[in-house]
């Protein structure tokens, strides 16, 4: 398998940690009761690719999120948080940027690569604000 660019994020990813992931919730205008519950939260992120198009399921206690789509191309998509929202996920280097724009116009880029320890970075931008998360390979 290639494990460089975006190749490498295919596979199964279990939570490690985050910062600011709060903040970014709130700036997206995610409420109060959905931020507690999302704290908690330790998914499993699994991708998968077939054919040029990819899959992203995101897996937990509370409930699964799965979406398709192909690189460069407009998609609906319905968040976690059950945000309706247009998206396009382009492949840019080794890094893939999903930009979401809700019904009210706010926009949040989300950046995932591996870094170099072979972790999967999520960058997420919304507004002002910036979060990280990142999560290890799965066993």
């Amino acid at each position: 398998m290639d494990s460089s660019g975006v190749q490498g994020l295919k596979g199964s990813w279990d939570y490690v940690d985050g910062e600011n992931f709060d903040e970014y919730m709130k700036e997206l205008g995610v409420g109060w009761a959905l931020r507690m519950t999302a704290k908690g939260i330790k998914p499993r992120i699994i991708i998968s690719e077939a054919g040029g198009k990819w899959t992203l399921r995101t897996e937990s206690a509370i409930k699964t999120v799965t979406y398709d789509f192909t690189p460069g191309q407009e998609f609906d998509e319905t968040t976690p948080d059950g945000r309706e929202v247009k998206s396009t996920i382009n492949f840019e280097g080794n890094k893939w940027v999903h930009t979401s724009i809700d019904k009210n116009g706010k926009k949040s880029v989300v950046t995932r690569y591996v870094d170099d320890k072979g972790q999967h970075m999520i960058e997420m931008e919304c507004g002002s604000v910036k979060a990280r998360r990142w999560y290890k390979r799965a066993e």
